[in-house]
């Protein structure tokens, strides 16, 4: 039986690199004309669709971004709501091409999952959100409360970590959507929400009474989150990745979606001239023109340009830069050269 199990996992092995080597996203994309890109079920300021419809959001602007560049045409994207549970499955069978929501690069998910995590686009930390009339003030204060909590995320085994090394108990109360967590935690079901803090934040935002709902001060964790696709496709993993260093690139030369067609012309930097396609072939590499990076970044702006539209201290979500701030501000953003 032994024997057997191992064969199986052999042919299985085979079977993947087999369609790992055969795997041309890229081009299955341009065939379509459309991409297909993974986000959450709704979260406001992150991935969510307006009144009219149409998904709009700090993760959105990443989709479109990757769109542009690929289509020339930012709005040529499918936009497909997943779960925590569904999610890598969605990425697996090819239903997406690639996740741009609320997904934290671990270990297991990119080594035993064989995901491949190609930008960390929000470096974020799980906190706690809970009632202001509760008298809480931190999260060690907790012993015994019941929580909402999101299943099939990293959120799960850090609430249990964190409670277990304090010697608390708590009560859990499982959901599988923001939407969910949301409507359970106003309504009394569990004293406590717990994900990550720019979701605590942004859900906040979308109370009609924000003021009344603390996010206490205690991260737990270290979520870093990423785009994500699938392993064994470098050329897409590469043409996702350099799309969204483009735009932290970007920011930091001082391209914006004001100027980046003028700068495209031609400047006296040689960094610029070669990520804009005025010199070098960069674009050719990725299998892309040289006009790549100029739509990516006229689509939605600059890294910095789609964090305060969507998500910054000028928008309800209210977000400082933080440590995702650019590396020469005190953030952790730090480009690759294009060179």
């Amino acid at each position: 039986m032994k024997r057997s199990v191992l064969l199986g996992s052999i042919a299985a092995a085979a079977s993947l690199a087999a369609s790992a080597a055969s795997a041309n996203t890229l081009q299955e994309v341009i065939d379509r004309g459309e991409l297909r890109c993974g986000v959450s079920t709704g979260l406001a300021g992150f991935s969510a669709p307006d009144a009219n419809g149409v998904w709009q959001g700090f993760d959105v602007a990443k989709c479109r971004a990757v769109a542009a560049a690929v289509l020339d045409d930012p709005m040529a994207v499918e936009f497909v709501p997943t779960t925590g549970q569904t999610r890598f499955t969605a990425l697996a069978s090819g239903e997406v091409d690639m996740l741009a929501r609320n997904t934290t690069w671990t270990f297991t998910r990119d080594v035993d999952l064989n995901l491949r995590f190609v930008g960390i686009n929000y470096y974020d930390g799980q906190g706690f959100m809970i009632g202001a009339d509760m008298g809480v003030g931190s999260a060690m204060e907790l012993d015994g409360a019941t929580v909402c909590i999101q299943t099939g995320t990293t959120t799960e085994l850090n609430l249990a970590d964190f409670f277990r090394a304090n010697g608390m108990e708590y009560e859990p109360v499982p959901i599988e959507t923001n939407a969910e967590a949301q409507q359970q935690y106003l309504a009394g079901a569990c004293d406590v929400y717990t994900t990550d803090v720019s979701g605590l934040a942004a859900t906040r935002a979308s109370f009609a009474d924000p003021e009344n709902h603390v996010i206490l001060p205690e991260i737990i964790s270290k979520e870093p989150l990423s785009l994500v696709v699938r392993d064994g496709d470098d050329r897409w993993a590469a043409v996702v990745q350099w799309v969204f260093i483009a735009l932290v690139a970007a920011e930091e030369l001082g391209i914006t979606s004001a100027n980046v067609a003028e700068l495209a012309q031609g400047t006296d930097s040689p960094e610029i001239n070669r990520l804009l396609g005025s010199e070098g072939e960069m674009g050719d590499m990725l299998g892309l023109d040289s006009d790549w990076a100029v739509r990516a970044i006229s689509a939605a702006g600059n890294y910095g340009e789609i964090f305060a539209a969507n998500i910054g201290e000028g928008t309800p979500i209210g977000l400082a830069r933080g440590l995702n701030a650019q590396w020469t501000q005190g953030g952790l953003l730090y480009a690759p050269p294009f060179r």
